[in-house]
């Protein structure tokens, strides 16, 4: 029988495998099943550019095959430049280490939901796992509001409000001077450079006060040192809503042992009436049903957080205020029992 279309597409992966191995024995070596483990699984894709995942090409064989291996291995991706990403720098802008093993530009452009996107994949990053916050802010309903994003980046959160959520402004902090460049490339290619102000430094020293209808705090592992920034620059008249990111660890409940007595948890009566929570305010990305464990910590850190965050807004204003858990989103598990969680809290003033 004549194979199918489908049957005789070979898939990148295959491709990739076949034609190393038509490399590797080439050049006299033998294939083995421990080059084949070493192979990359997934990849991403920014345009013309693979990023290659950090833990595929190690074994020492590759290193001894020079430029031809890179060309081998993007002409099977169909891809013109390659580069490997590392894990992310522990320096204060959190920096990619990504090396470039084919092209000599590190520049790519990347659409996500009708935005474009340009970084340069050495110094900024786009985490493909933060899409489904960044779709869930473009369809708030920011028409007349200021915002302020208290870690801009490249733009991925500034850009979906100015683009598809009408926000009226943006206020974009950010201290890296290489995303601050992006995110100037990037307003202007989306053609909102107007309706936005960059301030470029350590978002603990800006100056604005009393302009905010929205914070967004999208910093992890915590964006807490910027939660008294994100009191200051809400509205006193009003108040807001701030949209606070967390990873936030929920660890199984052991079993109890012989012996141990069981403490419940504390009635919502005896904890901080001044923190209230709407019903079903814990989602996945796509309304996935989650564990119990884990909606359970997320719930305690929002009400802890909404106690903190209180209390920072009366010292600042000298007056009583509420703060309201409006709903927890599931962006991604990050870690074993960590998970990246946004916490959205209303903040208003008591009359």
């Amino acid at each position: 029988p004549i194979p199918s279309k489908s049957g005789q597409v070979c898939s990148p992966i295959q491709k990739l495998r076949e034609e190393l191995e038509s490399l590797v024995l080439g050049c006299g070596a033998v294939w083995s099943k421990e080059l084949e483990k070493d192979l990359p699984s997934s990849w991403q894709r920014h345009g013309d550019l693979v990023l290659l995942s950090e833990d595929s090409f190690r074994a020492t064989l590759w290193g001894k095959m020079g430029q031809e291996l890179w060309e081998t291995v993007a002409g099977a991706l169909g891809a013109r430049r390659l580069a490997r990403r590392g894990r992310v720098q522990s320096d204060l802008f959190r920096s990619p280490a990504v090396t470039l093993l084919l092209g000599e530009d590190s520049w790519v452009e990347q659409v996500d939901n009708g935005i474009r996107y340009r970084f340069d994949v050495m110094r900024c990053m786009l985490s493909p796992g933060n899409i489904t916050e960044k779709l869930r802010i473009a369809s708030l309903r920011c028409a007349g509001e200021v915002v302020v994003d208290l870690y801009a980046g490249i733009g991925y959160f500034t850009l979906p409000y100015l683009v598809h959520a009408g926000a009226a402004f943006v206020h974009a902090c950010e201290w890296n001077p290489h995303a601050v460049e992006a995110l100037q490339q990037n307003l202007e290619l989306n053609g909102v450079q107007q309706r936005c102000l960059i301030h470029q430094g350590d978002n603990r020293k800006l100056e604005l006060r009393d302009v905010a209808d929205r914070v967004n705090l999208g910093l992890i592992p915590t964006s807490e040192e910027g939660w008294p920034v994100a009191c200051r620059v809400l509205r006193k008249d009003v108040g807001g809503i701030l949209h606070i990111h967390q990873n936030v660890e929920s660890f199984p409940r052991k079993a109890l042992q012989p012996g141990q007595d069981h403490q419940l948890p504390v009635p919502l009566e005896q904890e901080d009436k001044g923190v209230h929570e709407d019903n079903d305010i814990v989602l996945g990305a796509g309304g996935r049903a989650l564990c119990p464990t884990a909606q359970s910590a997320w719930q305690k850190w929002a009400k802890t957080t909404g106690t903190q965050i209180r209390m920072l807004l009366q010292e600042l204003d000298g007056k009583p205020w509420r703060t309201s858990i409006l709903h927890i989103e599931h962006v991604k598990s990050y870690a074993p029992h960590v998970h990246h969680i946004v916490l959205d809290l209303e903040c208003r003033p008591l009359s």
